[in-house]
């Protein structure tokens, strides 16, 4: 989500800092910039940052520039506030987080088997708590702070280059439909909750029990209830009128969760058809369904 900031000086060169949680994709983005004619540096110093940006404004060449920051630091970290501060002053500089939810850093350390930075004599959950709390001084500082959790790898690289090319247009505001099981907890990176358990439950029925929400006779099923029809052309007009105000708001993506009782049949027909209706209105929204699969 976008913050704004105090006004910047006008420079014709751009400075953009790149930094968050390791694993989150920090590379992935640093890689898209140098793409986009970023001149691009993994890990400079902190103490070589001023100068940097100082040669960065001065250059004939170099229009803009990025640079990770990160853990890898170690304590010389702490410096970096002050030093963000001070280039800022000097040219214009902008900081993006990158960070993740733990469940998605750990799935993605295990998939590329990569120690974390901060060592390997404790669990990667411990040193993932760490990190954020050392990074927490320099994410309040931050322009835009991305979570990467939803993103492949592809995706995350759209995204960058088009909120830094300018390609997208503002509408293209990026939402996250998701059905879900109460019995499993809500999922912590919802934005919008709805509860769907008033609709009747398609699971005391036999014949649906093994069935999800996904299956045309389930869908039938839920859909032969008027409150049903009603529930969604109420809740897809009240998003449409929300998600401009959202994007005016500096918001780039909204995760919107619908649950019922186990996530299997009321949720997940309310979250593919929420979603066709928000496509359907223009927005790009993708659906995922997390306790399907999972057994009572």
């Amino acid at each position: 989500m976008a913050r704004s900031k105090t006004a910047q000086p006008a420079s014709k060169s751009e400075l953009v800092i790149i930094t968050g949680l390791s694993g989150s994709g920090k590379g992935s983005v640093l890689k898209v910039l140098e793409d986009l004619g970023y001149y691009s540096v993994d890990n400079l110093p902190i103490d070589l940052i001023p100068k940097f940006a100082e040669l960065t404004r001065d250059s004939t060449t170099i229009r803009y520039a990025a640079l990770v920051v990160d853990i890898r630091e170690g304590e010389g970290l702490r410096k970096f506030p002050a030093i963000f501060k001070k280039v800022r002053g000097s040219l214009t500089a902008r900081l993006l987080f990158l960070e993740a939810d733990d469940e998605a850093i750990m799935r993605r350390f295990s998939e590329t088997r990569r120690p974390h930075p901060l060592g390997t004599d404790r669990s990667i959950g411990q040193s993932i708590a760490d990190e954020r709390k050392q990074l927490a001084p320099i994410k309040a500082l931050a322009d835009l702070t991305i979570n990467t959790s939803k993103f492949t790898v592809h995706e995350l690289r759209d995204f960058i280059r088009e909120k830094f090319r300018g390609e997208r247009e503002e509408a293209k505001i990026m939402v996250y439909v998701t059905s879900f099981g109460f019995r499993h907890g809500v999922p912590p990176d919802s934005d919008l909750v709805f509860d769907v358990r008033f609709l009747p439950n398609p699971n005391y029925i036999p014949k649906f029990k093994q069935l999800t929400g996904r299956h045309p006779s389930v869908a039938r099923y839920i859909r032969s209830f008027p409150q049903t029809t009603e529930f969604m052309n109420r809740i897809s007009e009240l998003l449409i009128y929300l998600l401009p105000h959202y994007i005016q708001e500096g918001k780039s993506y909204l995760t919107i969760a619908f649950g019922c009782t186990g996530g299997h049949h009321r949720s997940v027909m309310i979250a593919d058809q929420i979603r066709k209706n928000l496509t359907q209105a223009g927005f790009q929204a993708k659906v995922t369904h997390r306790d399907v699969t999972k057994t009572v």
